[in-house]
């Protein structure tokens, strides 16, 4: 759990890879960013946040990132590489 309320780790995996390895952090909000309503679910979030965005390899996250600068969310930052950049973790 992150010590910040107001700090959130956004997964934008699939519910499948998040099955398959899952996330780092207990409490991360997981929106599919290839869910037909991931830019419905997304824009549902608080645009004050601040918002640690992840996915397997980077891709997707940095294409959520730029929605997220499209529609006005403030601090957003995304995992270079993905959760596969990450030693040890598993995936």
């Amino acid at each position: 759990m992150l010590e910040d309320d107001d700090t959130l780790v956004l997964d934008v995996r699939s519910r499948k890879e998040i099955e398959e390895a899952p996330s780092i952090v207990e409490d991360a909000v997981n929106i599919d960013y290839q869910g037909d309503d991931f830019e419905e679910k997304l824009l549902k979030l608080s645009k004050d946040a601040t918002y640690l965005v992840t996915c397997s390899g980077g891709v997707r996250g940095r294409g959520a990132c730029l929605l997220m600068e499209k529609n006005g969310f403030k601090s957003f930052y995304n995992l270079r590489g993905g959760l596969k950049a990450l030693d040890g973790c598993g995936t």
